[in-house]
C-alpha cells in the first residue's frame, strides 16, 4: 500500500503530493507524536495512577471483579497501572497498528500478558460476548482521549458509544469528570491574530490609511481553536475583564451525549474594557470526590502551585465574533456552543426578557466569509498587524522607489503592493503564487483594493512566475522587484526562499539596473538549552515504575527513518530556551543574482560559551531589505548575561534536536560543536549535520 504525503516544494512554492512507502506514514506519526511528552508528564501520570487505584478499590469493596476498558491505550501504561492496582482483567484498545504492536511488547515485558488484552481496533468496532473481543462489559472505564480543547479528538462520541455498548451502567470512570473554565479578556496582541488593523502610511501627499474591507471586519473567522502555551503570555499583554467561571462539566461515569448543544453562564465584568477574547482551559477529577485533580489552569489562576509543563494539553484562545465594549458590573451572558469536536463562544448583554430568548442561541459553527482567515493563519495576522515590522518595509521602499518605478510584488497576501503604490511607484503589479483549490487570493485582494479605492491602481497577475509574459507588464521592464517574502505553503524558515526561485523565473522581465528588495537573505544558527521542549524528543526509560523503553526505541527508529531526522518548526516564543553559543550566520543568498546551479554548503564550528545542556540548534532566516535595514524571522534579542532569548512571535523557527545531549561545564576551555550545512538548489531543502 502506498501513502501520499503533502510536502512544501520550496522551488515551486506549491504543496506537492509525493508517493511514499507504507512505512513512511507510521514513522512520521511516531516521530512527530507527543507520546514522549505524555510519558514525561509526571503530574498526569501520578494522578491517573491514584485515580485508577481508587476506582479498582471501590469496585473490589462492592465484592465485584474489576474489569477495565482502556480506550486509546497507547503504550498500555494506564492498563498496566490498573493491573498492578489489582484489576482482574483489562481490555486495552488501540486503533494505530504500530502503537498496538508496541503496547503488546511493553505489556509482555512488564509481565502483564495474562491480565491485559490489547485490541487493535477502533473502540466503536469492538464486540462484546463469548465470541467477542471482550468477554463481558467492563465496570471501570479508563481513557485519555483529550486534546487542548478537551473534545477535539472525538472524546464525546467515543464515550457515548462506550456507555451504550462496552461498559456496565453505573461504571467507575477515570477520569470521573472534566470541567471547562473560561475568562473574558481584552488583548490587543491576541485580537491582532483575528483581524487586520488599519495601516497608516506617511506618503508624499499626506497620510494614507489602509483599511480592511467590511466583509473582513464583520467576519466571525474560523472555528478551529487557537491552542497555545498561555503560560508564556506576559500579563502585560492582556487585561482580565471577568473572574474565572465554570462553563460546563462532563460526567464520564454516566451516559454522554455528543449531539450539538450549548451552555450559558452569567458574567459580571470586574472592570470595564473591550471584550475580545475568551481564554479557556479544563481540569479533570480522577475520582468522584474531586480530591485527585489534574488542571491546565495558567499561571495567574493558581500562582502558588508549581506548574507542570506539558505540550499535549495547553490552553485555548477563542475569538469573539465582534469586539464588545463592556462595563464593570453590568450583566452579560456568555454562551459556549459545541458540536462533537469543537467549541465556539458568543457574548450578549442581558435583556429584561432574557429568559424568553434562550431559544435564540445560534448553534451553527462560525464560517469565514471574507476568505482572509482561509489565506492567513493567526500568526500571519499578527505579523501583518506588527507596526514596527511594517515601518521597516515602508522605510526600505522609500529608499528604492522612484516616481517612474515599475514594481512587481511576489508574496502571498502581502500589503507591500499597496505600500508601494502609496509611496509613489508609477505602476504596481502583484503575484500570489500559492493559489490552491481552497482559496483564490485574488478575490480577497479585489475586495481589499475596492475598499481603498485602488481597483485601477494595482494589477493582480494571475499566472505563475515562470509563465509571466511581457503583455502582463504592459511591455515594460520591472525596475523594482519586492517580496516580504512570505508564502502560505512554507513550513520551515528557508521555504520562503521560493522568492529567489520566482525572481530567477522572471529574470528576463527585469530591467538591467533592477532593485530587488530584499537584496539578500542569510541563514543563522545558535546552540540552545531548552527549558522544557527537550522532553518531546527525550527517552523516558521507566514511567511510574513501568518499563517503556520499547516506546523509546520506536521513536528513535522513526526519527532515524530517512528524512525524519531533520529540523522541525516550533514557535519558540512559547518554548523558552537559553543560548549556549553566539548566534552565527552560516549561509547567504544573493537575490540580486539568479539561483546558482551548484549547492551552497558551509562547514564550521561554534563554541559553547555558557554552562548548560546542548539540546539542539535553532535556525532562522534574516532578510536584508536594503544595505542597512534587515528583518529577522528568529532571534530578536539576546540578553548576554543569562543567554535568555526573545524570538519573533509571528514565525516558527527551525529546531534540530541533537541525538545526544552534551553538558558544557568548564568555560576556560569551551566545547565546540562542528556543523555541516548544505542548501540543495535543486530541491530548495537544507540538510544539516552536527557533531558534539
Amino acid at each position: 500500500m502506498k501513502t501520499f504525503c503533502g510536502r512544501a516544494n520550496p522551488t515551486t512554492g506549491s504543496m506537492e503530493w509525493l508517493e511514499e512507502g507504507e512505512d513512511y506514514d507510521y514513522h512520521q506519526e511516531i516521530a512527530r507524536s507527543r507520546y514522549a511528552d505524555m510519558l514525561h508528564d509526571k503530574d498526569r501520570n501520578v494522578k491517573y495512577y491514584q485515580g485508577i487505584r481508587a476506582a479498582v478499590s471501590r469496585v473490589k469493596e462492592r465484592g465485584e471483579k474489576a474489569i477495565v476498558l482502556d480506550i486509546g491505550t497507547g503504550t498500555g501504561l494506564l492498563s498496566m497501572m490498573a493491573a498492578s492496582a489489582g484489576a482482574d482483567f483489562c481490555y486495552a484498545i488501540e486503533v494505530f497498528k504500530p502503537m498496538a504492536n508496541a503496547a503488546v511488547k511493553i505489556v509482555e515485558k512488564n509481565g502483564f500478558s495474562d491480565k491485559i488484552k490489547v485490541i487493535n481496533k477502533h473502540s466503536t468496532e469492538v464486540t462484546v460476548g463469548p465470541d467477542g473481543d471482550m468477554q463481558c462489559r467492563a465496570n471501570i472505564l479508563v481513557t485519555e482521549l483529550f486534546d487542548t480543547e478537551l473534545i477535539g479528538e472525538g472524546a464525546l462520541p467515543t464515550y457515548e458509544h462506550a456507555h451504550k455498548y462496552l461498559v456496565q451502567e453505573g461504571c467507575e470512570a477515570v477520569p470521573h469528570r472534566a470541567t471547562v473554565y473560561v475568562q473574558l479578556v481584552e488583548s490587543r496582541r491576541m485580537w491582532s491574530w483575528k483581524k487586520l488593523f488599519p495601516v497608516h502610511v506617511e506618503a508624499e501627499d499626506g497620510e494614507k490609511i489602509l483599511v480592511p474591507p467590511s466583509e473582513m471586519e464583520n467576519c466571525p473567522g474560523v472555528p478551529s481553536v487557537c491552542d497555545i502555551q498561555l503560560n508564556q503570555m506576559p500579563s502585560s499583554d492582556f487585561s482580565t475583564l471577568s473572574d474565572v467561571v465554570k462553563m460546563f462539566s462532563v460526567d464520564f461515569s454516566k451516559p454522554v451525549q455528543s449531539a450539538s448543544t450549548y451552555y450559558r453562564v452569567q458574567l459580571e465584568p470586574v472592570k470595564s474594557g473591550k471584550a475580545q477574547i475568551v481564554l479557556s482551559w479544563w481540569d479533570i477529577d480522577m475520582d468522584p470526590s474531586g480530591m485527585i485533580n489534574c488542571t491546565m489552569a495558567p499561571y495567574w489562576v493558581k500562582p502558588t502551585s508549581a506548574l507542570q509543563w506539558r505540550d499535549h494539553w495547553m490552553q485555548c484562545v477563542y475569538f469573539l465574533p465582534h469586539e464588545e465594549p463592556v462595563l464593570q458590573g453590568e450583566k452579560l451572558f456568555l454562551t459556549a456552543c459545541r458540536d462533537e469536536y469543537s467549541v465556539w463562544y458568543n457574548l450578549q448583554k442581558a435583556r429584561a426578557d432574557e429568559e424568553e430568548h434562550k431559544a435564540d442561541v445560534c448553534v451553527e459553527s462560525p464560517v469565514c466569509r471574507c476568505r482572509a482567515h482561509l489565506l492567513w493563519n493567526r500568526p500571519r495576522f499578527g505579523e501583518l498587524n506588527d507596526q514596527s515590522r511594517t515601518r521597516q518595509y515602508i522605510k526600505s521602499l522609500r529608499k528604492v522607489l522612484k516616481t517612474d518605478s515599475v514594481c512587481l510584488c511576489i508574496s502571498d497576501g502581502s500589503l507591500l503592493p499597496v505600500l508601494a503604490h502609496y509611496l509613489g511607484a508609477k505602476q504596481v503589479q502583484c503575484m500570489q503564487p500559492s493559489r490552491t483549490d481552497l482559496y483564490h487570493p485574488h478575490e480577497l485582494w479585489e475586495a481589499f483594493f475596492k475598499a481603498n479605492n485602488l481597483e485601477d491602481k494595482i494589477k493582480i497577475i494571475e499566472v505563475r512566475p515562470e509563465l509571466l509574459k511581457p503583455s502582463h507588464l504592459e511591455d515594460k521592464k520591472i525596475s523594482v522587484l519586492v517580496g516580504e517574502p512570505f508564502f502560505t505553503t512554507s513550513l520551515l524558515p528557508w521555504h520562503n526562499l521560493y522568492f529567489w526561485y520566482a525572481r530567477t523565473a522572471v529574470s528576463t522581465h527585469l530591467a538591467r539596473n533592477v532593485t530587488v528588495l530584499p537584496q539578500s537573505a542569510s541563514l543563522h544558527m545558535m546552540i540552545v538549552e531548552f527549558q522544557d521542549l527537550w522532553r518531546i524528543r527525550s527517552p523516558c526509560g521507566t514511567c511510574e515504575g513501568f518499563d517503556v523503553r520499547t516506546m523509546d526505541d520506536m521513536i528513535k527508529d522513526s526519527l532515524n527513518f530517512r528524512e525524519s531526522k531533520e529540523a522541525e518548526p516550533h514557535p519558540l516564543w512559547e518554548y523558552p530556551c537559553k543560548s549556549l553559543s553566539e548566534p552565527q550566520e552560516v549561509l547567504t543568498f544573493d537575490f540580486t543574482k539568479t539561483v546558482p546551479q551548484h549547492c551552497l554548503s558551509t562547514e564550521g564550528s561554534v563554541k559553547l560559551l555558557r554552562k548548560g545542556k546542548s539540546h539542539g540548534a535553532v535556525l532562522w532566516m534574516e532578510y536584508h531589505l536594503t544595505a542597512d535595514i534587515s528583518v529577522s524571522t528568529g532571534l530578536m534579542q539576546l540578553s548576554n548575561e543569562k543567554g535568555n532569548c526573545e524570538w519573533n512571535p509571528h514565525c516558527k523557527q527551525a529546531v534540530y534536536f541533537f541525538s545526544s545531549v552534551i553538558e558544557s561545564e568548564i568555560l576556560s576551555d569551551p566545547t565546540a560543536v562542528t556543523y555541516a550545512i548544505n542548501f540543495d538548489t535543486k530541491t530548495g531543502e537544507v540538510a544539516m549535520d552536527f557533531k558534539l
